[in-house]
């Protein structure tokens, strides 16, 4: 079973932060530059010419998590992240690395990977 990823960015300067468990409240909310802290949704359909849904393949307990995306210095995809009730594991890249990573596999676990110009991508695992 997966748990899901809650990241919430400033609109402003693009800080970004991840929420452990967010508030509940009517009046609550992360600030930053003065203004609350939006939700990052993440998109989970390729739509563009650059693909940014990770795919995976399984080979006994690992998973082979890849991103078939380019790593320019303008547009790349900053890392790959895999989320599951108990466990989350992250891999950061920078521009010209290849944006490819393993983790122990974990069934029903969630995927995704974030690209600096379009934001976060999911994928659920089966």
């Amino acid at each position: 079973m997966s748990k899901d990823l809650i990241l919430k960015k400033c609109r402003s300067c693009a800080a970004m932060v991840k929420v452990l468990k967010d508030c509940v409240s009517d009046d609550c909310g992360i600030r930053c530059c003065g203004e609350q802290m939006s939700v990052v949704i993440p998109n989970s359909v390729d739509a563009a010419a650059e693909k940014h849904v990770p795919q995976y393949t399984i080979q006994g307990e690992k998973i082979i998590v890849k991103v078939n995306h380019v790593m320019e210095e303008e547009h790349y995809i900053e890392w790959i992240c895999m989320v599951s009730d108990k466990k989350e594991c992250t891999k950061y890249f920078e521009t010209g690395d290849m944006p490819e990573t393993e983790f122990h596999y974990i069934p029903g676990s969630t995927l995704y990977a974030y690209c600096n110009k379009h934001g976060l991508w999911k994928k659920d695992v089966e």
